[in-house]
């Protein structure tokens, strides 16, 4: 498929998506929003296809949403129904995604360009980040549920210091406030990123890692622990014999690295069985 504002590739069941509007920092467009949900579809349907790892073309990973048209007055419809081309409707695609997600941040991650990423799963960047939850100082909410995730994330206290002020910071402060979990030289960045998905795509098992996301993601809404043991339970009961299973239990006791054949479908159809 032909992408305007976007790249994607598929190597080695690695998927990588690139924001690609460079002259603007990457800034988002409805259009970009589009083509970033349509890659995340061909990734999510493709079997092959193992972790997913979105970055951005030139010094930008993305300066946030495209401004240069200047204010607008939403809609009532459009505030009614988020269009295909939404900021929000990445993150909600994310929440249900079932793989794992590496952002690899190579520069100013502001706005829609730092909420974007808190749906997904590992947050990596170079000593050239930049990240802003500018909101408050251009008189709007947040957006991409970045109210909901960014505490989830770093904590109460440092969410809401970042929010309230508005103000850009560093990739040291970025790490220190677990907003990310790696910096890296911008050199090494993208081979650090194809690392962490390498070692996900060749040793881990497609059906556990979509589980794993499913109950960790959905854990972070309930309140008692028990409901969460419950379904581990079911989730168990509906994988026991898999050819996964077997596989991981043989290829420890026979001291050799797993092959497993195992794919997200399967790990979908074990969770709709388990009534979740």
């Amino acid at each position: 498929m032909n992408f305007e504002e976007i790249m994607y590739d598929v190597e080695e069941r690695i998927a990588t998506i690139t924001l690609y509007r460079p002259e603007k920092l990457n800034a988002q467009t409805p259009l970009m929003t589009e083509e970033l949900r349509e890659a995340l579809r061909l990734a999510r349907e493709d079997d092959d296809v193992r972790a997913v790892i979105v970055t951005g073309a030139g010094r930008a990973f993305c300066a946030g949403s495209d401004m240069s048209a200047g204010p607008r007055e939403a809609s009532a419809d459009e505030v009614a129904r988020p269009s295909t081309g939404s900021p929000n409707s990445i993150v909600l695609d994310l929440f249900e995604y079932p793989k794992p997600v590496i952002a690899a941040i190579n520069g100013a991650a502001v706005g829609f360009g730092v909420s974007s990423t808190l749906a997904m799963d590992v947050r990596i960047c170079s000593t050239a980040g930049r990240f802003g939850f500018v909101y408050s100082q251009r008189g709007i909410p947040p957006e991409s549920a970045s109210s909901w995730f960014l505490p989830r994330v770093v904590g109460v206290s440092k969410a809401l210091e970042w929010m309230y002020s508005g103000r850009v910071f560093g990739a040291d402060e970025a790490l220190a406030g677990g907003l990310v979990s790696e910096v890296v030289d911008p050199e090494d960045l993208m081979d650090r990123a194809r690392e962490i998905a390498e070692q996900i795509a060749t040793q881990t098992s497609a059906v556990s890692i979509a589980i794993i996301r499913r109950l960790v993601w959905g854990g972070l809404s309930v309140a008692d622990p028990s409901e969460v043991a419950e379904l581990e339970s079911e989730l168990t009961r509906a994988t026991r014999g898999s050819a996964d299973g077997r596989e991981g239990i043989l290829s420890f006791l026979e001291q050799r690295a797993p092959a497993f054949t195992g794919t997200v479908s399967d790990a979908l159809t074990a969770i709709e069985e388990a009534g979740h």
